[in-house]
């Protein structure tokens, strides 16, 4: 399954914004079902970015929030409120 969280971060906040991002990603590698992770920003609006991860499932993802909530915290101000886990699907 794919997770996307998106974030709106002002310009001044940018550097700060990808290092703690990336603490993220880091903490989620270390947890169960977790495939990949990346941060990344539009290319069109350059105060939007997303921490896209995969996982092996949609539990797997729920579990590793709870576990890494603390990592994202500082984050939270940034979040876009919105869904954020995704499931794949085949093709007809």
């Amino acid at each position: 399954m794919l997770a996307l969280i998106r974030y709106s971060v002002p310009q001044g906040r940018a550097e700060e914004f990808v290092a703690r991002a990336h603490e993220i990603v880091d903490a989620f590698a270390g947890q169960p079902g977790f495939v990949r992770g990346r941060v990344a920003r539009s290319v069109d609006e350059p105060e939007l970015w997303a921490l896209v991860s995969e996982w092996e499932g949609a539990g797997f993802y729920r579990r590793a929030l709870g576990a890494v909530r603390m990592a994202m915290y500082p984050l939270m101000t940034l979040m876009i409120n919105e869904p954020s886990a995704f499931e794949d699907v085949d093709r007809p």
